[in-house]
């Protein structure tokens, strides 16, 4: 019988198991939502990696194992993309080739104490490499970050206060070699156990020695969530179905209410109509109104998604234009080349217009809120952002309509839990069609989610807090800390191959060889 050695030697067959381990960690992301599997899911990732037979192999294991990671976070998005989800994922799972080929280099054959402990240095730095790159809104923006699974952990929230969902996947990788390590090499233990001791070490720093946030205040926010509404007319029918539940939250003494993205399908410049029924809502409520208009604008050319401030008086002039836009969702990135994706899938048929700048407004009763739009969620120094601008509650206006029956909207919703936590600061992340969510500012859940079979207002009662987390005051420095490990890393590394080559063997020519002659015999 083939050992299961044999058995991986068809490089289609790696190929493929590698792309299945990659796959793993999404089982702790929302829906599923088994955090705890985080710690453990890249273990048969790492395990096959250190056993490539080359570093080559090595690097193509890490490659496949990106491409069913992508595949697996972003799955939902294939009735949309359709094949090219795969070209996508093929791209950027390359982004992990050279992690895979530095698994294999540290951990390969049986590392030695001063390479494991390198690894746990050296390994997590390299992931967090890979998702800043692909952390670029125009890679597709950091959606399915590793750190992002440990959103309803506590000691996993206080540890994003200090060093934001950054710091989470660096200690979860750190994590997973150290398991790995101690599954598949006894001689390396001590390094592995060390690893695993000075996580705990972090995580309880942190919970001791990181500042709480410090509630002073409460205020009262309304989400308005108006469900699926279908038909040739569906904007007039949101609107309408909006308005009939704005109108039920009359004497609940609300200071905001918010309604989701795309709740207002037309510019409200072309329908002073429907800015007048907005306006008759606040007066009615006795609380301004965050709308969010999808429309082309009347002032200025092309579509924009815009969070729009309307008060008993009617527009009070605030607005924020959405300035990270989902790509090929919203616009189609070198639209010349790839625009054929729209005859694939449902790819935007028209890019939509950036804003310039974020925007804190002032909704009054002295609260002042930072507007987000979907997408932009996912980015945690927007929210940073907002937070070092005053910001006392940070606002999301969200849409998964398209997606409501897969995992999409509970992973989303998971996200501003994070983007509390990170910034001390509360988060309403108020959707079109669910899930929709309210956190308190150490990212604690408040209320119950409004999941996508719900068409309801909900008021939540949300503590205000202020104060400076260290995240906020020292913003992504566990990137800049594994980029100058990564640096070292590579210079000692260009150190050790100098010195190799001096102290190597001086090339000589071999001694000549002598003829001796043979002496000549007296007679002869």
């Amino acid at each position: 019988m083939k050992t299961f050695g044999h058995w991986l030697a068809s490089p289609w067959r790696r190929s493929a198991i590698a792309a299945l381990a990659g796959a793993l960690p999404v089982l702790a992301f929302p829906a599923p939502s088994l955090w705890w599997f985080a710690y453990v899911a890249l273990v048969p990732w790492i395990v096959l990696i250190r056993s490539a037979p080359t570093g080559r192999r090595a690097a193509y294991d890490g490659w496949c194992g990106g491409f069913g990671y992508l595949v697996a976070v972003h799955h939902w998005l294939l009735p949309s993309l359709n094949v090219f989800i795969f070209l996508i994922a093929a791209l950027l799972g390359a982004l992990w080739a050279p992690w895979g080929w530095l698994v294999r280099r540290f951990l390969g054959g049986i590392p030695g104490p001063g390479r494991g402990v390198a690894a746990l240095l050296v390994l997590p730095s390299a992931w967090l490499a890979v998702e800043l790159v692909r952390s670029w809104q125009g890679l597709g923006g950091p959606w399915g970050m590793l750190g992002s699974s440990q959103w309803q952990v506590e000691p996993a929230l206080r540890l994003a206060s200090v060093g934001g969902v950054w710091l989470l996947s660096f200690l979860l990788v750190a994590v997973n070699i150290s398991v790995a390590v101690l599954v598949s090499v006894r001689q390396a233990r001590v390094p592995a156990v060390a690893g695993l001791v000075a996580t705990a070490a972090a995580t309880s720093a942190a919970w001791v020695w990181s500042p709480r946030p410090d509630v002073d205040g409460r205020t009262r926010i309304a989400i308005v969530q108006p469900g699926i509404v279908d038909g040739i007319a569906s904007a007039d029918k949101r609107f309408d179905r909006e308005e009939q539940l704005t109108r039920q939250l009359t004497g609940r003494n609300v200071d905001l209410i918010v309604w989701g993205e795309s709740s207002v399908g037309f510019d409200l410049g072309d329908r002073p109509d429907l800015a007048r029924r907005i306006a008759a809502l606040s007066r009615a409520t006795g609380a301004d109104i965050l709308v969010n208009v999808d429309a082309r604008r009347s002032d200025k050319p092309g579509i924009y998604k815009s969070s729009i401030l309307v008060g008993p008086d009617g527009l009070t002039g605030d607005r924020y234009d959405k300035m990270r836009l989902v790509p090929f969702g919203e616009y189609i990135p070198a639209r010349s080349l790839l625009g054929w994706a729209t005859s694939v899938g449902k790819a935007a048929g028209e890019d939509r217009r950036r804003g310039s700048e974020q925007v804190v407004m002032n909704v009054g009763h002295g609260l002042r809120v930072g507007p987000m739009v979907c997408f932009e969620t996912a980015f945690p120094d927007m929210s940073r952002h907002l937070a070092e601008d005053g910001a006392d509650v940070l606002i999301a206006q969200s849409s998964t309509s398209t997606f409501q029956h897969t995992w999409a909207p509970e992973q989303h919703a998971s996200l501003a839990a994070l983007r509390a936590a990170e910034t001390g600061r509360p988060m309403v992340h108020a959707t079109l069609t669910g899930v929709s969510a309210v956190y308190g500012p150490s990212g604690q859940r408040l209320g119950k989610w409004l999941g996508t079979d719900s068409s309801a207002a909900v008021v939540y009662d949300i503590p205000l807090a202020h104060g400076t987390t260290p995240y906020v005051r020292y913003g992504d420095w566990p990137v800049q800390g594994a980029l100058l490990i990564l640096a070292a890393w590579c210079a000692s590394e260009g150190v050790r191959a100098v010195r190799l080559r001096r102290a190597g063997p001086e090339p000589h020519a071999p001694p000549a060889r002598t003829v001796r002659e043979s002496p000549v015999r007296p007679g002869r």
